[in-house]
């Protein structure tokens, strides 16, 4: 009987937890800039929302270009310089003397950040056993859902207590640097690189044979886009929920760890597929009760289902981007899934303000439903069919 090869191999291990380190450093400091920002440069709620725009901004416009890099040089020495200079900008906000200065540092910081996720979850499929790959996917997701889980909460109890900016940046910086050391020390396979064309072509930057599970992630990102964005002012408006966010987020983290773990046991046995329409149904269910039953109830069981739903889905559509792609493609793969997903947070956020601006954060929400259920339906007439079609594995 042949031996089960190992899914938790050293170098696995060493990539996973550089990408909580990855999360965490950010998801420590990101619920504070606001406050930062209010009470170091005075700033308001408009220019606050300009101001940590640019992070998201960067983040998107360097991932395609990203996984290029990662697919045509070595993925080691790319991962490496990109978490370099994620770990770097860190210190940069130690010098943010003016909010110019800050707006600066914090927009460019963006563009490592982006590179990095692209790059180091690259490398987390190249030290993934095959046998493993569905599964290593989806366990690979609970460190980013770990970190969103305890970060912000950590970081919002660390400032409360100590009433100090910089020891947050600190941390960040040492979390960051400390994920960085681990990278350095995994141990890649050969892999043969991409033939230097003359001529650079789209399919370069972006998976052309995923186009279809490209537009189907925007359309199902464009809800959460709404709903993270506006449920704050949505709870406290509507509902009269006016300390619930926090408990919200834990709830949809919960949900997402809870899901990865099972739905790590389903890919394992080739239910790529079926873990996709499945998680994103259920995600459409939460949605639709968020919208429908306005109360306590329907606030914090939507939390659950979505994280439930979104926690199956989102592994078993980055297993379908990779298998759509040969090994020397993974790093495209792996952007087009971030950027389509980006990119779907993007557009609910800007329909979702002027829909909540004109008609009301209930249409917003409707609207969102509306969308997502457009992709769902994609999913299910079309993307499976022409996934199944397209696989190369």
């Amino acid at each position: 009987m042949q031996e089960k090869v190992k899914l938790w191999n050293a170098d696995y291990l060493k990539v996973w937890t550089a990408n909580f380190m990855l999360f965490f450093a950010f998801y420590l400091l990101t619920p504070l800039l606001p406050l930062f920002l209010r009470d170091v440069f005075q700033a308001d709620k408009a220019m606050t929302g300009i101001v940590l725009s640019g992070y998201t901004l960067t983040a998107l416009l360097a991932r395609p270009f990203s996984g290029y890099i990662v697919d045509s040089f070595s993925r080691k020495k790319v991962l490496m310089w990109c978490y370099f200079l994620f770990a770097l900008f860190f210190a940069g906000y130690f010098i943010t003397w003016s909010l110019l200065l800050f707006a600066i540092i914090r927009t460019v910081h963006g563009a490592p950040f982006g590179a990095t996720t692209v790059a180091n979850s690259t490398m987390a499929i190249d030290v993934l056993y095959p046998e493993r790959r569905a599964e290593g996917i989806g366990y690979y997701g609970l460190s980013n859902n770990i970190a969103m889980a305890i970060g912000p909460s950590a970081g919002l109890y660390i400032y409360t207590s100590l009433h100090n900016f910089n020891i947050i940046f600190t941390l960040s910086l040492a979390t960051a640097f400390l994920g960085l050391a681990l990278v350095s020390s995994v141990s890649t396979r050969d892999r043969v690189p991409i033939k230097k064309e003359n001529k650079l072509s789209m399919d370069r930057f972006f998976l052309i044979e995923g186009w279809s599970e490209g537009l189907t992630i925007m359309m199902l990102s464009f809800s959460f886009g709404v709903i993270s964005t506006y449920l704050a002012v949505y709870s406290r408006e509507a509902l009269g929920i006016t300390s619930g966010t926090g408990t919200f987020f834990a709830l949809l983290a919960a949900g997402l760890i809870a899901s990865r773990i099972v739905g790590g046991r389903t890919l394992r046995n080739g239910m790529v597929v079926q873990n996709a329409q499945w998680g994103m149904t259920l995600s459409l269910f939460g949605y639709l009760l968020f919208v429908a039953v306005p109360d306590m109830w329907g606030y914090y069981g939507a939390a659950i289902i979505i994280g439930l739903g979104n926690g199956h889905m989102f592994p078993a559509m980055q297993t379908m981007f990779i298998n759509l792609a040969p090994n020397s493609r993974r790093g495209t793969a792996n952007s087009t899934l971030l950027v389509s997903w980006d990119v779907g947070i993007g557009l609910g956020i800007v329909i979702g303000g002027a829909a909540a601006e004109h008609l009301g954060y209930a249409a917003a929400f409707w609207i969102s439903f509306a969308v997502n259920a457009s992709g769902v339906a994609l999913f299910w007439l079309y993307t499976r069919w022409s996934y199944m079609r397209l696989r190369l594995r």
